[in-house]
């Protein structure tokens, strides 16, 4: 398969008052053309730092990014300078962010903020502007688009903003999509149509996605692989029938057990014990050891290696590296 996206060993750290924050920890994964990677982990995990860092958005100061290879098809994005980022943004990556209420400008209309991508990164006449953006509109499933373009942001619900914000995203035919949480703020009905119009959209245009969230439904429908986070770092990764039926990480199954489920209604639910690791000073060996009910000596003591399940399958965790296990 062909890697759209290969990152290896990113390095992510912000510089505060209190110290440096090592916010992602030498998180390594790849992204292969026209598939669903979904990263998902807890609040704080790394998340959204490893997207805005694959976007160029880290500000600098306080943020340094650090990595081996951050490569985008054939270009290495940790090279890049903000001029260089600047015209690829938009137009071969993009992103949806969290809240499309505060990702939208409320004082613009809809086809302003729509075409401003078309006119910044394409030289097309205004016509083909404008059709473009009632083609998109079309496409996010909105009627008549034509009067859409004239509205303001606070004229339209939830799901329609946020159908907006994916068109924005869209509209330069992208080949990489990152999507941060994009049905976090909206009701079961309205994510439901959301995913179903990702996944209509990545078989019409082929397009790249990562996906970001905490919600394992989400990924359950729409995701090919996942990726585990915690504590800055990818703990475990592979295909969504690996992750969900043949977890390996103590952290992933205690993730799966904190999830309710329709045919475990009497049973309580288990949650993970204890708090992530603070970020300012990451303990020396698994970063898990101190909340893993499976924890041995040597995992609080030597970070574990990575070890293959199988060919998509990978996961760090001393209960699997075969020296253990001899």
């Amino acid at each position: 398969m062909e890697a759209v996206l290969t990152i290896e060993n990113l390095q992510v750290e912000f510089e505060t008052f209190g110290g440096s924050v090592q916010a992602v920890r030498g998180a390594s994964f790849q992204l292969f053309k026209g598939e669903t990677l979904a990263i998902v982990g807890e609040s704080g995990c790394g998340k959204s730092v490893t997207s805005n860092a694959i976007m160029g958005l880290i500000p600098n100061p306080p943020g340094t990014v650090k990595a081996e290879k951050i490569m985008f098809k054939d270009k290495d994005l940790s090279t890049f300078t903000k001029k260089q980022f600047r015209e690829i943004q938009g137009k071969d990556i993009s992103m949806i962010f969290q809240d499309p209420m505060t990702a939208l400008n409320p004082t613009l209309t809809i086809g302003e903020q729509l075409t401003e991508g078309l006119k910044t990164h394409k030289k097309i006449s205004s016509a083909d502007v404008k059709k473009k953006a009632i083609e998109m509109l079309n496409l996010v499933g909105l009627s008549n688009p034509e009067d859409r373009l004239k509205q303001y942001p606070h004229q339209f619900s939830g799901g329609m903003r946020q159908r907006i914000v994916i068109a924005i995203a869209l509209i330069c035919e992208p080949e990489l999509l990152i999507a941060d949480e994009p049905t976090t703020a909206l009701d079961v009905t309205i994510q439901a149509q959301i995913l179903e119009l990702f996944a209509e959209i990545q078989q019409r245009t082929g397009v790249s996605i990562i996906l970001i969230t905490h919600d394992l439904g989400v990924v359950a429908k729409i995701a090919d692989r996942i990726a585990v986070m915690y504590a800055g770092q990818v703990i475990e990764i592979g295909t969504k029938r690996d992750i969900f039926y043949n977890p390996q990480h103590p952290y992933t199954q205690g993730l799966l057990n904190s999830v309710p489920r329709l045919d475990l209604m009497e049973e309580e639910l288990k949650p993970i014990d204890g708090t992530p690791p603070d970020l300012f000073a990451p303990p020396p060996g698994c970063a898990f050891a101190a909340r893993c009910p499976k924890a041995m000596i040597v995992c609080n003591k030597v970070e574990p290696d990575t070890t293959a399940i199988n060919e998509f399958h990978q996961v760090s965790c001393w209960l699997q590296d075969p020296r253990v296990k001899q």
